[in-house]
């Protein structure tokens, strides 16, 4: 069985195969792939946490490359991966050392795989940090790799249990999530561990927050304090066309002297943004799984980002561009994670002593938040000698 994890990069991410091979020589663990400094370190983590689970560590000079070379990997959601992989390769060596017990015929070929009575030669989905003591931690971009893992045509998947739910809410894939190695390891020779999401029970009334209301069928997110409509009073045509512009998913701009209650009445959108479908919710929960900002114990986003704080000029460089540093990993920006959300723009100026100093919004601004935010796709690319795409629809209220 053939082990896959999981690089988040950008949007899309790359699945990585893991190999190993044991070969003859002082015993210690070389690890090649363009790895960082915490796949590295997933080495001694690695070791140890097979030795106190009360696993047997190969005695052998062991060797674990990370394809493709070229992708820098980064992050500890590999060290579950590595050491199933380790310990596959042992069982593996076990069973040819049993089967042959006076040595191979010179004609085996001891590189080739080795069938291993109830598996599978398929691939599978393995992420996870491991502690010293050999329990798995979660880790982020879950979704994301299960996602990327069942377009590859990998159906099966080993994750934490704290990120179980999570990969059970792709569709298609089955999970086994791992309190600690062992079950891991036990769980790689059998597949019928392995379960899904029955079909009716991925429907629409799945992972909606508490408090919710459904009006004519349509199910909306639960009203925040402090959000009331009925603290604005004259200005039903505002509200009017606040109405319009969050059935169609259009962009609004609200003009008027200041102290008309442009800024109050903008900040009621999202009470009338209705919850996500299964369909939309399944690559907004994508960003925010590979960003970490999936809440814990939540597996799918179903509400649309709430108000995301107002974005000033001085800022609009930080906001398309990817971040944080370090950059050699690009994770979506502000901006990128607007898909499904609701911003709000202020244009304001350096006269307008009701807002601190700033400059007003030129038309370079203007124009990168309009592509942005309306484009299907956008593209966007990093110091890095890489570029990747994501999603970024989203409606812009502004207030001028």
């Amino acid at each position: 069985m053939k082990i896959y994890s999981f690089s988040p990069f950008g949007y899309e991410g790359s699945l990585v195969s893991v190999e190993v091979d044991l070969r003859r020589g002082i015993p210690a663990v070389d690890l090649v792939g363009l790895a960082d400094g915490a796949v590295k370190e997933s080495r001694e983590r690695m070791r140890s946490a097979i030795r106190n689970s009360g696993l047997d560590f190969p005695p052998e000079r062991v060797l674990i490359s990370l394809s493709p070379a070229d992708l820098k990997k980064e992050g500890a959601g590999f060290d579950l991966a590595i050491a199933l992989a380790v310990l596959d390769a042992k069982k593996r060596l076990d069973k040819v050392e049993e089967d042959f017990p006076d040595g191979l015929p010179l004609d085996t070929d001891i590189h080739g795989p080795v069938s291993i009575p109830g598996k599978d030669e398929c691939g599978i989905l393995v992420m996870g940090e491991l502690e010293l003591n050999g329990k798995v931690r979660p880790v982020r971009g879950i979704h994301a790799a299960a996602s990327t893992a069942l377009s590859g045509g990998i159906t099966m998947c080993i994750v934490p249990v704290g990120n179980c739910e999570e990969a059970r809410d792709v569709p298609g894939m089955k999970v086994f999530g791992a309190e600690n190695l062992c079950e891991a390891f036990e769980a790689l020779g059998s597949p019928e561990s392995f379960t899904q999401k029955k079909d009716e029970s991925i429907d629409r009334g799945r992972n909606v927050p508490e408090g919710s209301v459904e009006i004519g069928g349509i199910l909306f997110p639960p009203k925040e304090d402090g959000f009331d409509f009925s603290q604005i009073r004259g200005q039903d045509f505002l509200l009017r066309g606040l109405q319009i512009a969050a059935a169609g998913g259009h962009n609004l701009m609200a003009y008027g002297p200041p102290g008309c209650g442009k800024t109050l009445t903008l900040q009621h959108y999202p009470n009338l943004v209705p919850l996500l479908t299964m369909e939309e919710a399944q690559p907004v929960t994508r960003i925010y799984s590979i960003a970490g900002l999936l809440p814990p114990g939540q597996a799918l986003q179903r509400r649309p980002a709430s108000f995301l704080p107002a974005i000033h000029a001085p800022r609009w460089v930080a906001s398309m561009a990817p971040g944080p540093p370090p950059l050699s990993m690009m994770k979506p920006s502000s901006v990128r994670r607007l898909l499904r959300s609701t911003t709000f723009l202020y244009m304001g100026s350096v006269r307008n002593r009701a807002w601190p100093p700033m400059m007003p919004m030129q038309r370079r601004e203007l124009c990168s938040l309009k592509n942005s935010s309306s484009a299907t796709w956008m593209p966007w690319s990093c110091r890095v000698r890489a570029s990747d795409s994501s999603t970024s629809r989203a409606c812009l209220p502004v207030s001028m």
